[in-house]
């Protein structure tokens, strides 16, 4: 057992090291990777020990960085791309769901994709436009990628090792307001959960929370503040968002007969809106009131200012558990 104390950024970090060390296939690319250590300095210090092979410094054009990881992948190694911010994929947006998720299926499995995309998304840093939102769903909902979200540094320093070591391209999204935010345990030694499958974080027996990345802090807040006034909430970190894994989900729904999802992303069409259809069909007859949703509202991001009156809070999570005991 080895402990160490770090942040989500520093195990993201820990994480990119340990995959470099084992597999001399894995290279580092993106724009400011190297040199200065990424916007966030998820990847510090990595060209100084890996070389500027390994590490490389691309120029500000999203298209180009992940084209060229898919001829990169396509010859053996392994490529982990950054996305500087969620909001600047756009431009690899052709690349990703036209060529990335879909190689494998078109050579009938000849060819093996095996890369990472990373993504910070999610808001709460006070940034301005392009650089606060929540672009899963688009990729959720093509076939051909894995998404995964991390939500503490002991998460996000196993599933960056296990996202590289899949033979599946994998969007991976970091929560940026949390990189520094706050520290955790790190067992660097412990066998990960499978990266593949959601998780039970908090137990609970009055109602479900769901939640993914940046709003399972939340959901863990919003549990504290219930149990001082008699509710016992169960918050589930969903971690994989494609493939979904509901079985905790959906066996926590019949237990608990209330679900409420939150996600800082749109609600109309967010993942929430898949997550409750699924739940109502398994759960139609435990269901003690309908599937609510906690999300971000259906605008553009806000300016800095007034991001937390958009963001979902403590207070708007704690008003759905209230509405779910209405019914």
């Amino acid at each position: 057992m080895s402990i160490t104390t770090m942040s989500l950024a520093k195990a993201l970090n820990a994480g990119l090291r340990r995959s470099m060390e084992d597999d001399e296939k894995v290279v580092v690319m993106g724009e400011d990777v190297g040199t200065l250590g990424g916007v966030f300095r998820i990847t510090d210090g990595l060209k100084k020990d890996f070389g500027d092979d390994r590490v490389i410094d691309t120029p500000l054009a999203e298209s180009g960085i992940v084209g060229t990881a898919v001829g990169l992948a396509m010859r053996g190694y392994r490529p982990v791309v950054e996305i500087q911010f969620d909001g600047f994929v756009y431009p690899a947006y052709d690349q990703i769901v036209c060529q990335v998720a879909k190689l494998h299926f078109r050579s009938q499995g000849r060819i093996r994709i095996p890369m990472v995309i990373r993504i910070p998304f999610g808001g709460g840093i006070g940034a301005v436009e392009h650089h606060s939102e929540s672009p899963e769903a688009q990729f959720v909902h093509t076939p051909g990628l894995k998404v995964v979200a991390c939500s503490n540094p002991a998460d996000a320093y196993a599933m960056i090792q296990q996202a590289i070591r899949s033979d599946d391209p994998v969007v991976f999204l970091e929560p940026k307001r949390l990189y520094h935010s706050t520290k955790a345990d790190v067992d660097t030694d412990a066998d990960p959960a499978p990266l593949w499958q959601s998780r039970v974080v908090r137990p609970g027996s009055d109602a479900t929370l769901v939640a993914y990345g940046p709003t399972v802090s939340t959901c863990l807040d919003a549990a504290t503040v219930a149990a001082e006034e008699g509710r016992s909430l169960e918050v589930i970190d969903l971690r994989t968002l494609s493939p979904l894994d509901l079985v905790p989900v959906i066996e926590s729904v019949r237990r608990t007969g209330r679900l409420v999802v939150v996600h800082e992303a749109h609600l109309t069409l967010g993942l929430g809106a898949e997550i409750a259809a699924r739940v109502t069909e398994e759960c139609f007859h435990a269901l003690e009131a309908p599937v609510l949703r906690v999300g971000g509202y259906d605008t553009p991001y806000p300016p800095a200012r007034i991001e937390e009156a958009w963001l979902p809070d403590l207070d708007r999570v704690l008003d759905a558990v209230d509405r779910t005991f209405g019914f």
